[in-house]
């Protein structure tokens, strides 16, 4: 039974991924090599927190609680006797490779090594390690807190065990799981960041404006927000990211990035985080 888990990046998705924990009465090492950035993600799951209890879906009386399981660190170290390990560093796979071989150095025998990466190989990562059969992908969504998907990606060597301890993790959090073979982009990225890239090709060609396109999708096939409002919400420099892993692992001429994507990109406008994207903020 998972009744510990290290989380290493407090970042957005790191920081939800550690809220939900907490809230099933699950202990949490949230690490990270910033100190300043494990006391903003603290304040925003409190933040976070606060705003459930308002809408009745935690007790007000229960967040000390909840942020009492939450111990953050710069150590990476104080994993040590995690049952699990969850990695949500940025989209970068020489670093995920780099803390899976520190990780399984590091993290208890018998315990499961965790991706929350959003496109790269399973396989790969495990790979590195001396518990391949021990090591498996979980992709929540973002805003953890709030989506219900987690994607679970078997690597090749990833023992039954695994994903069965994997899987009782996700229903115990209250989230819907989707299994998905260990390919590049799995099952969501597979399918959205295509056509996020083929929205910019969109404007890219002079098809329609940033508006237009959004407006399209948005009221033509009923989503929340259109593709582009999404990349900006991503990071440009993610979905790029992640449609060079799509090109680079399948080596198909659709999976090409868009040049104004790049571009964007190289010139750092990466979408709501940076002010600028798409749209400017």
């Amino acid at each position: 039974m998972i009744k510990k888990v290290g989380v290493l990046g407090a970042g957005q998705m790191g920081s939800g991924i550690a809220h939900v924990l907490a809230v099933q009465e699950i202990e949490v090492v949230l690490f990270d090599i910033a100190e300043d950035q494990l006391a903003k993600a603290v304040a925003g799951i409190e933040k976070n927190l606060e705003r459930q209890a308002k809408k009745g879906e935690v007790d007000s009386a229960s967040i000390p609680a909840i942020l009492k399981r939450i111990h953050t660190t710069k150590v990476m170290g104080d994993l040590s006797d995690c049952d699990m390990a969850i990695e949500a560093v940025t989209e970068r796979e020489t670093l995920k490779l780099d803390i899976f071989r520190q990780l399984d150095g590091i993290v208890k025998k018998g315990a499961i090594l965790a991706s929350n990466t959003s496109s790269i190989p399973i396989t790969r990562i495990a790979a590195v390690t001396g518990r391949p059969d021990k090591v498996i992908g979980m992709h929540f969504m973002n805003p953890v807190p709030v989506m219900k998907l987690v994607e679970v990606i078997r690597g090749l060597a990833t023992s039954d065990e695994t994903f069965d301890a994997t899987a009782a993790l996700v229903a115990k959090l209250g989230k819907e799981m989707a299994v998905s073979a260990d390919y590049p982009g799995f099952i969501v990225n597979r399918i959205l960041i295509p056509m996020i890239n083929e929205a910019a090709f969109a404007l890219f060609e002079g098809v329609a404006t940033v508006e237009d396109i959004d407006k399209a999708m948005k009221l033509g096939t009923n989503q929340p927000m259109g593709p582009l409002t999404l990349a900006d919400f991503i990071g440009l420099d993610t979905c790029l990211a992640i449609m060079n892993v799509l090109y680079e692992g399948f080596k198909d001429t659709k999976y090409r990035p868009c040049p104004l994507l790049v571009k964007m990109v190289e010139a750092g406008y990466l979408g709501k985080k940076a002010g600028r994207g798409f749209y400017t903020y």
